[in-house]
């Protein structure tokens, strides 16, 4: 049996009350729009983790109905299926990798390998991100992307799902196409309960708001986002755009991102 912290989440959208103006900006634009944002600096190094606990499962897989856009997503042309793979990763060039897969536990070595035999990557595109099958482990490598620099960015098409979502997070440089998606939801723990279940200061919940603020979120932006994504639960999913998620993150977006909130569609339940 895994220990109650092991979670199994398949979008990424926890649920536990924020007080104050957190609860109020679950259902509001987020609190970061129009925002610049001072990354707070950690000590990080590359080394592959020693992670004494197993990650559960956080992961949404594009057979969820109603999708937002159709679900033929679209690898890059340049993806060839002939790219060196790192686990989830594919090399696309010197300076650019592929994300195009569950993470796992292996990950972050997978990732360290990959950063050995091309140090020149700067750049993670996110294709196909459904989430992980180690949360612990996702957070890790998520930490070693920002340590290490790297940007993100989604393109037309791609679609970043859940723990997938921490992933795009990550990037010292974050962007979005117009026609990426991302989702989030609660996550569920071996024993069946979900953020509510906890204290807020529990550590179930207290990790990923701490990993927020360690990406570049104040304290109140790091509360309302986690709120945000457990502001549906477990079985269902929430479903956004580029400039949903622009509203809530500082995105160094491309051309023609910068869109109104009410243009971008979010339904809560499932997509549209």
């Amino acid at each position: 049996m895994r220990h109650p912290a092991d979670f199994v989440r398949t979008a990424l959208v926890p649920a536990f009350a924020v007080a104050g103006a957190c609860a109020l900006a679950v259902g509001l634009a987020g609190p970061a729009a129009a925002q610049q944002i001072a990354y707070e600096p950690f000590d990080l190094t590359l080394e592959a983790p020693r992670l004494p606990v197993t990650g559960g499962e956080r992961l949404v897989r594009l057979d969820s109905p109603a999708p937002l856009m159709p679900a033929a997503a679209a690898a890059p042309a340049r993806l060839t299926g002939r790219e060196a793979a790192y686990g989830p990763f594919r090399v696309i060039d010197a300076t650019h990798a592929a994300l195009v897969d569950v993470t796992g536990p292996r990950s972050p070595a997978q990732f360290q390998a990959m950063l050995r035999d091309h140090p020149g990557i700067a750049q993670i595109e996110m294709v196909e991100c459904p989430g992980t099958e180690d949360d612990i482990a996702n957070l890790q490598l998520g930490r070693m992307i920002r340590a290490r620099g790297i940007a993100t960015h989604v393109p037309a098409n791609g679609s970043v799902r859940s723990g997938g979502v921490e992933l795009f997070l990550a990037g010292a440089r974050r962007t979005a196409d117009p026609g990426a998606e991302f989702a989030v939801h609660s996550w569920l723990d071996d024993t069946g309960l979900e953020p509510s279940d906890y204290a807020s200061s529990a550590p179930e919940n207290r990790r990923y708001v701490t990993y927020y603020e360690q990406m570049g979120m104040s304290p109140i932006e790091a509360e309302a986002f986690y709120a945000m994504t457990n502001s549906v639960p477990f079985a269902s999913a929430r479903w956004f755009g580029a400039g949903v998620m622009s509203l809530w993150v500082s995105l160094d977006s491309p051309a023609g991102v910068a869109l109104a909130a009410a243009s971008d569609p979010t339904p809560v339940d499932g997509r549209s």
